[in-house]
């Protein structure tokens, strides 16, 4: 939702719906709920939710507890389909985990919202390997339906510092095992901060980068690994014509994982520019040498 203005809102999702975009990410914590409540005005308004898959999340933590417990699976499923004005969510994932609350509950209740219809698929965005393989364990054991999509946060430029807490990052060489489990189990990854909340959206540079100090894209990615990975898809675009970030997002897109990348933007012809992406071809080569996995390009 763009802040304050619902109107302006509505405008840039009919002009990414008409871009042939379908699919959008929501929470029940973004904007205090006026992000759902603003998309439900404009799904109802429109009549296009038969065209639009909805990617829901709930259970993020507040300032008084964590809320991954049964209790809370329900209280904000209901809250948001009620703000979207929609009777199912079609992939719900828990937004945050607590490690301490034992994966068999929570589990049973996602299976029985979907078994109510109200929830068609289920995810788990910012949970660990271990605890999705936990999860899944425990849900094929009972024939119930196992988590099918994770979203971390996943980047060409590897996270120093969390940007939220409780956040996860697949990225860079910390973020190895996770990826090859990730490789291995075939499941789909919707990747947040695929920019790296910024830091790969053009704006930076080396010599500019002390003007962005203090933001948080800054301290969480600013460090020589990942200005140097800059400075090579800053060389790369230049050769193939592109922007710093659509050829950031392509690197994303031809990761070996099956990756969708969440993109933000605020206008039309930002959401139009991030597609051509989609477009660009980044060959192994290239892909490892932007990684910093070889010192020549071939």
């Amino acid at each position: 939702m763009l802040p304050g203005d619902e109107k302006a809102t509505h405008a840039l999702l009919d002009a990414v719906l008409e871009l042939g975009c379908n699919t959008f990410d929501t929470g029940h914590e973004y904007a205090g709920g006026d992000g759902e409540r603003a998309f439900g005005r404009w799904l109802e308004s429109r009549g296009v939710r038969d065209r639009i898959v909805i990617v829901g999340k709930g259970c993020h933590h507040n300032a008084d507890r964590k809320c991954v417990t049964p209790f809370d699976i329900s209280a904000h499923l209901h809250d948001s389909l009620v703000r979207m004005k929609t009777d199912h969510i079609d992939l719900y994932m828990l937004h945050r985990d607590d490690p301490s609350q034992p994966v068999g509950p929570l589990m049973e209740t996602l299976n029985a919202h979907m078994d109510e219809g109200k929830i068609h698929a289920i995810g788990a965005s910012n949970w660990t390997t271990r605890r999705i393989q936990e999860a899944n364990l425990y849900a094929q054991a009972r024939g119930l339906t196992p988590f099918v999509a994770s979203s971390p946060q996943f980047s060409l430029a590897e996270m120093i510092d969390e940007p939220w807490d409780n956040c996860l990052s697949v990225s860079g060489p910390q973020g190895e095992s996770e990826r090859a489990w990730y490789e291995e189990n075939e499941m789909a990854l919707f990747s947040w901060s695929s920019l790296a909340s910024g830091f790969l959206s053009g704006k930076l540079t080396r010599q500019n980068a002390h003007q962005y100090e203090g933001k948080f894209f800054h301290r969480c990615y600013a460090c020589e690994a990942n200005f140097k990975r800059l400075d090579r898809l800053q060389e790369l675009a230049k050769l193939k014509r592109v922007s710093v970030p659509q050829l950031a997002l392509a690197w994303v897109l031809h990761h070996p994982l099956e990756l969708y990348p969440l993109v933000a933007a605020y206008h039309p012809r930002e959401f139009e520019q991030l597609t051509r992406a989609l477009e660009i071809d980044v060959s192994p080569e290239e892909s490892e040498w932007l990684d910093l996995e070889r010192e020549d390009r071939e």
